[in-house]
């Protein structure tokens, strides 16, 4: 069961009745005027495998709620573009089981779908480009919170997602570490922390992350040497600018134990004869054990 109502001009809060819908899977309310704080009665509806309320006019804290088994199928969380303040909800990632690894086990690989064949779609922010999802996987897992008024650390919880694929806590207010736990997120093939404040340096222990694809830390208060092993060695400089005590091969500011290049050894040779002088510049390659020589101009 799905309400998708996307796109529209709904104003004022949700309504409470729909507290009563509980078998509902998709909520989806995105790109609308809708005016309120986060509607805590959602916890209720223990089926709910996506919640999409970005680019609205949501704001307030999220209120840690005590509750046990709080949205236990949920698989993708945008609240993105909105104006919700206060600290990160510990408690809900802390019950979000089906973004833990066990629970992938008996995941069969397909697409949502609601009625013989008829699959759901979504508008998600993926890899920080806004698409239209026509199909979800039902491995897809995603929590992006971007463009918020958050503050606070990231909890060393969000380390037990290890489902997760997606993860955007952009343009925020965080403070702190970037945690150690983040490296347990080892399906994880984008992370976006960019314009917040955070500060220390990036865990090496990120490195671990094979598939990661798109990392975005820029604009932080970062330091220390940027990690130069396996996929950080592909990530371009704009991932890393705007931490002004960060260093590294990728950025123009180096570390104090970067080296510059080695530049080719060459041996400039003259050959004097009756006629003419010749000047041959040669380029020597250790490795391949081989000399090239060419005239010089």
């Amino acid at each position: 069961m799905a309400l998708i109502l996307n796109g529209n001009q709904l104003e004022g809060p949700l309504p409470p009745s729909l507290n009563n819908c509980i078998l509902l899977e998709i909520l989806d309310v995105g790109n609308n005027m809708i005016n309120e704080t986060f509607p805590n009665w959602l916890e209720n509806l223990p089926y709910l495998e996506v919640i999409i309320l970005r680019s609205n006019r949501f704001h307030g804290p999220i209120d840690n709620s005590s509750a046990t088994f709080l949205f236990p199928e949920l698989r993708i969380l945008d609240l993105s573009h909105n104006q919700f303040t206060g600290p990160l909800p510990v408690n809900y990632f802390n019950n979000f089981v089906a973004m833990m690894p066990s629970s992938m086990d008996d995941v069969e690989v397909g697409y949502m779908e609601y009625f013989d064949g008829q699959y759901y779609s979504v508008t998600l922010s993926i890899k920080g480009v806004e698409r239209d999802i026509d199909r979800i996987l039902t491995i897809l897992t995603t929590i992006d919170l971007s463009d918020n008024l958050f503050r606070g650390p990231i909890p060393e919880v969000i380390g037990k997602l290890q489902s997760l694929i997606l993860l955007n806590f952009s343009h925020n207010s965080l403070t702190g570490d970037i945690p150690l736990s983040l490296a347990n997120l080892t399906q994880l093939e984008a992370l976006d922390l960019s314009y917040n404040k955070l500060v220390g340096n990036i865990p090496m222990q990120l490195t671990s992350l094979t598939f990661l694809s798109v990392l975005n830390l820029s604009y932080n208060q970062l330091v220390g040497p940027i990690p130069q092993r396996k996929q950080f060695d592909t990530f371009p400089n704009d991932s890393f600018i705007e931490n002004l005590g960060l260093c590294g091969l990728t950025l123009s500011k180096r570390c104090g134990n970067d080296k510059a290049p080695t530049p080719t050894p060459s041996i400039v040779l003259k050959e004097n004869n009756a006629f003419k002088t010749t000047t041959m510049v040669c380029e020597i390659d250790r490795k391949r054990g081989s000399k090239k020589c060419e005239k010089a101009e």
